[in-house]
């Protein structure tokens, strides 16, 4: 089992920039794909990026590719999101989750991760 903790996130402006964590429990971290959705209010959760076991390879939804980047440190733990040039659009609440690497998780769906974290407020002002 996985548990993962996410933090970072805070009230910022537009433009600026923010980098998320979230750490995980337990020694087979390394063993699972690792993403990113977001909940904005009233809207459903949404997948915003994904990185493969070995950090070869990354995937991204459409409205953040060239702005976030996702990365991990297996030694660490822990998996972040980098977010620069911020919008309005992207406030909502971010969660962390983990993939069996088996599954499709690269297709965004939730459907595909099974352990998931609480989430971190990220708040961007116009």
């Amino acid at each position: 089992q996985v548990q993962l903790v996410e933090s970072g996130g805070r009230l910022v402006q537009a433009g600026d920039s923010l980098r998320l964590s979230c750490a995980a429990s337990g020694r087979t971290f390394s063993t699972y794909a690792m993403g990113w959705f977001r909940q904005a209010p009233g809207k459903e959760r949404e997948f915003v990026a994904a990185i493969s076991v070995s950090a070869g390879n990354t995937y991204y939804t459409n409205s953040v590719k060239g702005r976030f980047t996702i990365s991990r440190d297996n030694a660490k733990n822990t998996v972040y999101l980098q977010m620069n040039s911020l919008k309005p659009e992207d406030t909502a609440v971010y969660y962390c989750a983990a993939a069996r690497p088996s599954m499709p998780y690269y297709s965004g769906s939730r459907t595909y991760y099974d352990y998931w974290g609480q989430g971190t407020q990220v708040t961007v002002s116009s």
